[in-house]
């Protein structure tokens, strides 16, 4: 099941995505600057194979909620998001407040 909600963090408005898959889920906030998401996510690749796109996106790892990943620190972010001030540690819904 796919489950798309709009999500209110402070009063800016983002998209909360959750994909239920066998023994695990997906989950994703984002607007339309950036996204963080689980640690399905592959940075590595979004700063390196697709550098030339600026993809401003993070992931936390352990996180199995949309609260647990607005609450948990960013484990590693794409080149692209330190123009936004992102930092590796930094929570989930500061990273967001600062691509409103």
């Amino acid at each position: 099941m796919i489950t798309v909600n709009p999500l209110d963090v402070d009063g800016i408005m983002f998209t909360a995505i959750r994909v239920e898959l066998p023994k695990t889920n997906l989950l994703m906030i984002t607007n339309e600057i950036g996204y963080i998401m689980c640690g399905a996510l592959d940075v590595d690749l979004l700063s390196e194979e697709l550098k030339d796109r600026k993809i401003i996106a993070a992931r936390a790892v352990g996180v199995r909620t949309i609260d647990d990943l607005l609450s948990a620190p960013l484990e590693k972010i794409t080149e692209a998001s330190k123009e936004y001030g992102w930092e590796v540690g930094m929570v989930g819904k500061e990273a967001l407040k600062r691509i409103s």
